[in-house]
């Protein structure tokens, strides 16, 4: 339920989102500034309450770095309560912009002041690096989870962050695993040329797919031919090869994949996720090729800032 990729259609998603719960997926994360996301979690989850049928709604809190009085973290909270309609956020992830204004560590607490009014169920971050998420740690804020970029090709929560997740009990609740959905057959054998990054997602992760690559396109190709090679062993797809591979990292709790009703609706081919293990013949031939790259530098969510 992320923003920038055009115009919503509200009972299409609706509809989508309900079939997604049918189908056994059950956890949804938005964000304060995903256009009308919080809502429409709200409304489905009212929807499935209504038929007995449990979900999680995720989601995010960005404010612009400033003062973070307990008035100011509040009435943000606050806002997302009502827009999810409901009293109490299953999970709240805080996200900082300026490492240079320490402010997120009174905002940290005020959060967990919120959190034991019963406001918020769990507290998590997104796109922090080790060194702030630790920070946070050692205030004595109990995190849960940070959101962060991981796959194939950007690594980089495997330098510090994964360490210090294992020491604190912190999941890692990944996005970017699939590339925005260039890890897949739709852009298996096609020339770079061809590329069309429509949208923000696509974009960004052309970007990581050229500084891991060198700007060698035919180093992706070979690495998507891998992976195609994996997925025919299994009979599943590109895709399900690049999320089950993340999902098996220590640390990770889930894979966020991005949906588009009416343009992307992968639900079965998801659900194959499930049912198929990677052996160490199939790491080994993924990996043979990641190594060829250059790995992305920097700490997690670095991109940010």
């Amino acid at each position: 339920t992320a923003g920038g990729h055009g115009k919503i259609n509200e009972k299409e998603v609706l509809a989508y989102m309900s079939a997604l719960i049918n189908s056994g997926f059950t956890t949804f994360d938005g964000a304060d500034h995903y256009g009308p996301a919080e809502i429409l979690m709200g409304k489905v989850r009212k929807s499935s309450e209504q038929s007995n049928k449990k979900i999680e709604t995720f989601t995010k809190w960005v404010p612009r770095p400033g003062p973070m009085t307990r008035t100011v973290v509040e009435k943000a909270i606050d806002a997302s309560l009502s827009r999810m309609d409901t009293k109490c956020i299953d999970l709240l992830q805080f996200h900082w912009w300026d490492y240079k204004n320490n402010e997120y560590l009174n905002a940290m607490k005020h959060m967990k002041d919120l959190q034991k009014e019963g406001k918020i169920k769990l507290l998590g971050l997104t796109n922090f690096d080790t060194k702030h998420m630790k920070a946070i740690v050692d205030s004595g804020v109990n995190i849960v989870s940070n959101q962060v970029s991981y796959s194939v090709i950007d690594t980089r929560p495997e330098k510090f962050m994964i360490q210090l997740c294992k020491i604190h009990d912190i999941k890692l609740l990944t996005y970017g695993t699939v590339l925005g959905g260039f890890l897949s057959e739709k852009y298996l054998g096609i020339k770079e040329k061809d590329v069309v990054a429509n949208t923000w997602s696509l974009s960004k992760y052309s970007k990581f797919i050229q500084q891991w690559s060198g700007n060698n396109w035919e180093l992706f190709q070979e690495l998507l031919r891998s992976m195609k090679a994996v997925a025919d062993k299994h009979s599943v797809s590109i895709t399900n090869v690049a999320i089950r591979y993340i999902l098996d990292k220590p640390c990770v709790g889930g894979v966020i994949v991005g949906i588009r009703p009416g343009l992307s609706n992968h639900i079965e081919d998801n659900l194959k996720v499930f049912h198929f293990s990677l052996d160490d013949d199939d790491r080994r031939v993924i990996e043979n090729v990641v190594r060829k790259g250059a790995p992305l530098s920097g700490d997690c969510g670095d991109e940010y800032r």
